[in-house]
Protein backbone atom coordinates (compact mmCIF):
# COMPACT_ATOMS: atom_id res chain seq x y z
CA UNK A 1 0.00 0.00 0.00
CA UNK A 2 1.19 3.54 -0.79
CA UNK A 3 0.43 6.36 1.64
CA UNK A 4 0.48 9.94 0.32
CA UNK A 5 1.44 13.03 2.32
CA UNK A 6 0.90 16.58 1.07
CA UNK A 7 1.79 20.00 2.47
CA UNK A 8 1.78 23.08 0.25
CA UNK A 9 3.84 22.25 -2.85
CA UNK A 10 5.48 19.25 -1.16
CA UNK A 11 4.44 15.63 -1.65
CA UNK A 12 5.77 12.35 -0.26
CA UNK A 13 4.84 8.69 -0.62
CA UNK A 14 5.50 5.90 1.89
CA UNK A 15 5.54 2.31 0.60
CA UNK A 16 4.23 0.24 3.51
CA UNK A 17 5.46 -3.03 1.95
CA UNK A 18 8.92 -2.23 3.32
CA UNK A 19 8.63 1.20 4.92
CA UNK A 20 10.64 3.23 2.43
CA UNK A 21 9.90 6.67 0.94
CA UNK A 22 10.19 6.25 -2.86
CA UNK A 23 8.84 9.72 -3.65
CA UNK A 24 9.53 13.13 -2.14
CA UNK A 25 8.89 16.21 -4.25
CA UNK A 26 9.25 19.85 -3.23
CA UNK A 27 8.37 22.67 -5.61
CA UNK A 28 9.14 20.50 -8.64
CA UNK A 29 12.42 19.20 -7.18
CA UNK A 30 12.96 15.47 -6.61
CA UNK A 31 15.63 15.20 -3.90
CA UNK A 32 15.66 11.42 -3.43
CA UNK A 33 16.84 8.66 -5.75
CA UNK A 34 14.85 5.59 -6.84
CA UNK A 35 16.53 2.60 -8.50
CA UNK A 36 15.66 2.12 -12.20
CA UNK A 37 14.60 -1.53 -11.75
CA UNK A 38 11.76 -0.97 -9.25
CA UNK A 39 9.10 -1.77 -11.85
CA UNK A 40 10.92 -4.51 -13.79
CA UNK A 41 9.07 -7.85 -13.42
CA UNK A 42 12.22 -9.97 -13.78
CA UNK A 43 13.77 -8.17 -10.82
CA UNK A 44 10.65 -8.15 -8.69
CA UNK A 45 10.14 -11.88 -9.26
CA UNK A 46 13.75 -12.82 -8.46
CA UNK A 47 13.68 -14.91 -5.24
CA UNK A 48 17.42 -14.44 -4.67
CA UNK A 49 17.16 -10.68 -4.09
CA UNK A 50 16.11 -9.14 -0.76
CA UNK A 51 13.11 -6.84 -0.91
CA UNK A 52 15.19 -3.83 0.10
CA UNK A 53 17.22 -4.20 -3.12
CA UNK A 54 14.26 -5.01 -5.35
CA UNK A 55 12.46 -1.84 -4.22
CA UNK A 56 15.53 0.32 -3.53
CA UNK A 57 14.45 3.94 -3.25
CA UNK A 58 14.41 7.15 -1.26
CA UNK A 59 15.05 6.68 2.43
CA UNK A 60 14.40 3.75 4.73
CA UNK A 61 15.20 2.75 8.30
CA UNK A 62 17.79 -0.02 8.71
CA UNK A 63 17.92 -2.15 11.86
CA UNK A 64 20.37 -3.84 11.89
CA UNK A 65 22.30 -1.75 9.37
CA UNK A 66 23.97 -3.61 6.49
CA UNK A 67 25.11 -7.19 7.06
CA UNK A 68 23.75 -9.19 9.98
CA UNK A 69 26.22 -11.98 10.67
CA UNK A 70 24.77 -12.84 14.08
CA UNK A 71 21.03 -13.42 13.68
CA UNK A 72 20.51 -13.98 9.96
CA UNK A 73 18.30 -11.00 9.21
CA UNK A 74 18.29 -9.85 5.56
CA UNK A 75 20.49 -6.88 4.55
CA UNK A 76 19.43 -3.78 6.51
CA UNK A 77 17.16 -5.87 8.70
CA UNK A 78 13.43 -6.54 9.00
CA UNK A 79 12.61 -2.83 9.20
CA UNK A 80 13.75 -2.48 5.56
CA UNK A 81 12.31 -5.78 4.26
CA UNK A 82 8.95 -6.38 5.96
CA UNK A 83 5.59 -4.55 5.97
CA UNK A 84 4.74 -1.56 8.13
CA UNK A 85 1.17 -1.17 9.38
CA UNK A 86 -0.40 2.27 9.11
CA UNK A 87 -1.61 3.53 12.48
CA UNK A 88 -2.71 7.05 11.59
CA UNK A 89 -2.78 9.59 8.75
CA UNK A 90 -3.60 13.31 8.84
CA UNK A 91 -2.71 14.80 5.47
CA UNK A 92 0.92 15.76 6.05
CA UNK A 93 1.73 13.26 8.84
CA UNK A 94 1.48 9.47 8.98
CA UNK A 95 2.35 6.90 11.63
CA UNK A 96 3.31 3.25 11.21
CA UNK A 97 4.51 0.27 13.20
CA UNK A 98 6.76 -2.62 12.19
CA UNK A 99 5.72 -5.87 13.86
CA UNK A 100 8.91 -7.72 12.86
CA UNK A 101 11.38 -5.48 14.69
CA UNK A 102 14.76 -7.08 15.39
CA UNK A 103 15.40 -9.04 18.59
CA UNK A 104 11.83 -8.58 19.79
CA UNK A 105 11.87 -4.78 19.55
CA UNK A 106 8.79 -2.78 18.61
CA UNK A 107 9.59 -0.06 16.06
CA UNK A 108 7.21 2.82 15.34
CA UNK A 109 7.67 5.37 12.54
CA UNK A 110 6.25 8.87 12.13
CA UNK A 111 6.77 10.70 8.83
CA UNK A 112 5.86 14.38 8.45
CA UNK A 113 6.33 16.88 5.65
CA UNK A 114 6.40 20.56 6.54
CA UNK A 115 7.17 22.99 3.72
CA UNK A 116 10.59 22.00 2.30
CA UNK A 117 11.32 19.57 5.18
CA UNK A 118 10.71 15.85 5.53
CA UNK A 119 10.92 14.74 9.15
CA UNK A 120 11.05 11.23 10.57
CA UNK A 121 10.86 9.98 14.11
CA UNK A 122 11.44 6.33 14.98
CA UNK A 123 10.66 5.00 18.45
CA UNK A 124 12.35 1.72 19.33
CA UNK A 125 10.91 -0.01 22.38
CA UNK A 126 11.58 -3.28 24.21
CA UNK A 127 13.62 -6.11 22.74
CA UNK A 128 16.89 -7.50 24.12
CA UNK A 129 20.41 -7.30 22.75
CA UNK A 130 22.66 -4.97 20.79
CA UNK A 131 21.80 -3.80 17.29
CA UNK A 132 23.15 -1.40 14.68
CA UNK A 133 20.87 1.03 12.83
CA UNK A 134 20.86 3.85 10.29
CA UNK A 135 18.72 5.95 8.01
CA UNK A 136 19.45 5.35 4.33
CA UNK A 137 18.55 8.41 2.20
CA UNK A 138 19.95 8.40 -1.33
CA UNK A 139 20.33 11.30 -3.74
CA UNK A 140 21.17 11.20 -7.43
CA UNK A 141 23.49 13.65 -9.18
CA UNK A 142 23.47 13.76 -12.97
CA UNK A 143 26.70 15.81 -13.02
CA UNK A 144 28.09 15.42 -9.52
CA UNK A 145 27.94 17.88 -6.66
CA UNK A 146 29.64 19.43 -3.68
CA UNK A 147 29.31 18.15 -0.11
CA UNK A 148 29.60 20.01 3.19
CA UNK A 149 29.54 18.61 6.72
CA UNK A 150 29.18 19.60 10.34
CA UNK A 151 32.57 19.29 12.12
CA UNK A 152 34.01 15.76 12.11
CA UNK A 153 36.85 14.35 14.18
CA UNK A 154 37.65 11.25 12.14
CA UNK A 155 37.00 9.47 8.86
CA UNK A 156 37.51 5.72 8.39
CA UNK A 157 37.25 3.32 5.48
CA UNK A 158 36.33 -0.35 5.80
CA UNK A 159 38.97 -3.11 5.62
CA UNK A 160 37.17 -4.79 2.70
CA UNK A 161 35.76 -3.20 -0.49
CA UNK A 162 32.12 -2.82 -1.45
CA UNK A 163 32.88 -4.43 -4.83
CA UNK A 164 36.31 -5.96 -5.32
CA UNK A 165 38.57 -3.89 -7.55
CA UNK A 166 36.20 -0.93 -7.83
CA UNK A 167 37.10 1.25 -4.85
CA UNK A 168 38.66 4.67 -5.38
CA UNK A 169 39.55 5.19 -1.72
CA UNK A 170 42.22 3.01 -0.12
CA UNK A 171 40.95 0.52 2.45
CA UNK A 172 41.37 0.50 6.24
CA UNK A 173 42.17 4.20 6.71
CA UNK A 174 41.76 6.33 9.81
CA UNK A 175 42.03 10.06 9.03
CA UNK A 176 41.50 13.22 11.05
CA UNK A 177 40.45 15.36 8.07
CA UNK A 178 38.21 15.10 4.98
CA UNK A 179 40.95 13.85 2.65
CA UNK A 180 41.26 10.14 1.93
CA UNK A 181 44.19 8.35 0.32
CA UNK A 182 43.43 6.65 -2.99
CA UNK A 183 44.90 3.40 -4.25
CA UNK A 184 46.80 5.28 -6.97
CA UNK A 185 48.67 7.38 -4.40
CA UNK A 186 46.61 10.54 -4.80
CA UNK A 187 44.25 12.08 -2.25
CA UNK A 188 40.52 12.66 -2.55
CA UNK A 189 38.61 15.54 -1.00
CA UNK A 190 35.40 14.06 0.41
CA UNK A 191 33.59 17.30 -0.36
CA UNK A 192 33.59 16.40 -4.06
CA UNK A 193 31.43 13.59 -5.46
CA UNK A 194 33.60 11.35 -7.74
CA UNK A 195 31.41 11.83 -10.80
CA UNK A 196 34.14 10.96 -13.31
CA UNK A 197 35.03 7.61 -11.74
CA UNK A 198 33.42 4.17 -12.11
CA UNK A 199 33.42 3.29 -8.41
CA UNK A 200 31.66 1.60 -5.52
CA UNK A 201 32.97 3.23 -2.35
CA UNK A 202 32.18 3.69 1.33
CA UNK A 203 33.49 5.65 4.30
CA UNK A 204 32.39 6.58 7.81
CA UNK A 205 32.57 10.11 9.26
CA UNK A 206 32.61 10.57 13.04
CA UNK A 207 30.97 13.60 14.64
CA UNK A 208 32.98 16.10 16.65
CA UNK A 209 32.63 15.83 20.40
CA UNK A 210 29.85 17.83 22.03
CA UNK A 211 27.82 18.55 18.89
CA UNK A 212 24.14 19.38 19.49
CA UNK A 213 23.01 19.18 15.87
CA UNK A 214 24.85 17.48 13.00
CA UNK A 215 24.31 17.79 9.26
CA UNK A 216 25.37 16.89 5.75
CA UNK A 217 24.69 19.16 2.79
CA UNK A 218 24.73 18.20 -0.89
CA UNK A 219 24.64 20.91 -3.54
CA UNK A 220 23.72 19.12 -6.76
CA UNK A 221 25.34 20.67 -9.83
CA UNK A 222 22.92 19.86 -12.67
CA UNK A 223 19.84 19.96 -10.45
CA UNK A 224 20.86 23.31 -8.86
CA UNK A 225 19.52 22.20 -5.49
CA UNK A 226 20.54 22.24 -1.83
CA UNK A 227 19.75 19.06 0.09
CA UNK A 228 20.36 19.29 3.82
CA UNK A 229 20.26 16.19 6.04
CA UNK A 230 19.97 16.80 9.79
CA UNK A 231 20.37 14.41 12.72
CA UNK A 232 20.75 14.08 16.47
CA UNK A 233 24.50 13.33 16.82
CA UNK A 234 24.16 11.74 20.26
CA UNK A 235 21.84 9.06 18.92
CA UNK A 236 23.56 8.87 15.52
CA UNK A 237 27.28 9.58 16.03
CA UNK A 238 28.39 8.56 12.53
CA UNK A 239 27.52 9.48 8.96
CA UNK A 240 28.32 6.79 6.41
CA UNK A 241 28.77 7.84 2.78
CA UNK A 242 28.01 5.28 0.07
CA UNK A 243 29.13 6.19 -3.45
CA UNK A 244 27.51 4.02 -6.13
CA UNK A 245 28.57 5.15 -9.57
CA UNK A 246 28.15 2.39 -12.15
CA UNK A 247 30.66 -0.15 -10.81
CA UNK A 248 28.22 -2.86 -9.71
CA UNK A 249 27.93 -5.00 -12.85
CA UNK A 250 25.68 -7.73 -11.42
CA UNK A 251 21.91 -8.13 -11.00
CA UNK A 252 19.98 -5.91 -10.36
CA UNK A 253 22.54 -3.11 -10.70
CA UNK A 254 23.93 -4.11 -14.12
CA UNK A 255 26.14 -1.02 -14.38
CA UNK A 256 23.19 1.39 -14.48
CA UNK A 257 23.22 2.61 -10.86
CA UNK A 258 25.12 5.85 -11.42
CA UNK A 259 25.57 9.18 -9.67
CA UNK A 260 24.11 7.90 -6.38
CA UNK A 261 25.16 9.04 -2.93
CA UNK A 262 23.83 7.44 0.24
CA UNK A 263 24.00 9.64 3.37
CA UNK A 264 23.53 7.03 6.06
CA UNK A 265 23.33 8.45 9.59
CA UNK A 266 23.30 5.99 12.45
CA UNK A 267 25.22 3.72 14.81
CA UNK A 268 27.30 1.10 13.06
CA UNK A 269 30.86 0.09 12.20
CA UNK A 270 30.53 0.95 8.53
CA UNK A 271 29.69 -2.14 6.49
CA UNK A 272 31.74 -4.48 8.66
CA UNK A 273 28.70 -6.34 9.98
CA UNK A 274 26.82 -6.62 13.25
CA UNK A 275 29.28 -9.01 14.90
CA UNK A 276 32.21 -6.59 14.50
CA UNK A 277 30.07 -3.69 15.75
CA UNK A 278 29.28 -5.54 19.00
CA UNK A 279 32.99 -6.03 19.79
CA UNK A 280 35.65 -3.49 20.73
CA UNK A 281 36.67 -1.69 17.55
CA UNK A 282 38.29 1.44 16.14
CA UNK A 283 35.22 3.57 16.90
CA UNK A 284 34.50 2.31 20.42
CA UNK A 285 38.17 3.06 21.18
CA UNK A 286 37.21 6.71 20.53
CA UNK A 287 34.16 6.39 22.83
CA UNK A 288 31.85 6.26 19.81
CA UNK A 289 29.07 3.67 20.26
CA UNK A 290 28.53 1.33 17.30
CA UNK A 291 25.39 -0.41 18.62
CA UNK A 292 22.15 0.46 20.39
CA UNK A 293 21.25 -1.57 23.46
CA UNK A 294 17.62 -2.63 23.26
CA UNK A 295 15.11 -2.89 26.16
CA UNK A 296 14.69 0.82 26.95
CA UNK A 297 12.75 3.27 24.77
CA UNK A 298 14.91 5.08 22.20
CA UNK A 299 13.78 8.01 20.02
CA UNK A 300 15.64 8.59 16.74
CA UNK A 301 15.07 11.94 14.98
CA UNK A 302 16.11 12.66 11.41
CA UNK A 303 15.20 15.39 8.91
CA UNK A 304 15.86 16.39 5.31
CA UNK A 305 15.39 19.81 3.71
CA UNK A 306 15.24 20.58 -0.04
CA UNK A 307 15.91 24.12 -1.25
CA UNK A 308 16.70 25.84 -4.56
CA UNK A 309 20.39 26.75 -4.59
CA UNK A 310 20.99 30.50 -4.26
CA UNK A 311 23.13 31.99 -7.00
CA UNK A 312 26.85 31.60 -6.28
CA UNK A 313 26.45 29.10 -3.45
CA UNK A 314 28.83 26.13 -3.52
CA UNK A 315 29.44 25.01 0.07
CA UNK A 316 27.97 25.46 3.55
CA UNK A 317 30.11 26.66 6.44
CA UNK A 318 27.58 26.12 9.23
CA UNK A 319 23.94 25.43 10.07
CA UNK A 320 22.23 26.77 13.18
CA UNK A 321 18.76 26.07 14.54
CA UNK A 322 17.09 28.82 16.52
CA UNK A 323 13.49 28.29 17.58
CA UNK A 324 11.51 27.66 14.40
CA UNK A 325 14.25 28.82 12.02
CA UNK A 326 17.16 27.06 10.36
CA UNK A 327 19.95 29.44 9.35
CA UNK A 328 22.30 28.27 6.59
CA UNK A 329 25.66 30.05 6.29
CA UNK A 330 27.44 29.75 2.94
CA UNK A 331 31.24 29.45 2.96
CA UNK A 332 31.70 32.84 1.26
CA UNK A 333 29.35 34.75 3.52
CA UNK A 334 25.82 34.20 2.18
CA UNK A 335 22.99 33.43 4.58
CA UNK A 336 19.53 31.92 4.22
CA UNK A 337 16.78 31.41 6.80
CA UNK A 338 14.32 28.53 6.47
CA UNK A 339 11.23 27.79 8.57
CA UNK A 340 11.59 24.51 10.46
CA UNK A 341 9.19 22.82 12.94
CA UNK A 342 10.10 24.11 16.37
CA UNK A 343 11.00 21.51 18.98
CA UNK A 344 11.62 18.64 16.57
CA UNK A 345 15.26 18.35 17.67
Amino acid sequence: MLVDLTHGDAHAVIDTALGNIPVWQVGGRTPLHAAPWRDEPEIQDNPDLPLVNKRLAGDFFCMPFGRDDLHGYPPHGPTANTPWTQMGHSGHTARFVNAAGPLGAAVAKEVQISGPSLLQRHVVDKGAGAVTFAHHPMVHMAEGGRLSFSPKRAVITDPTPQHEGHNLWALNQLRSDLHLDCDDGSQWDLRTYPAGHLVEDFCTLVEARGAALAWTCVMRNAEDEVILVLKDPVMMPVTMLWVSNGARDFVPWNGRHTGVLGIEDGRALGCQGLAAATRDNVLTAMDVPTTLELSNTHVIRHAMVSLPRPSGWSELASVTLSGATLILHEARGGEMSVAFPEGFF
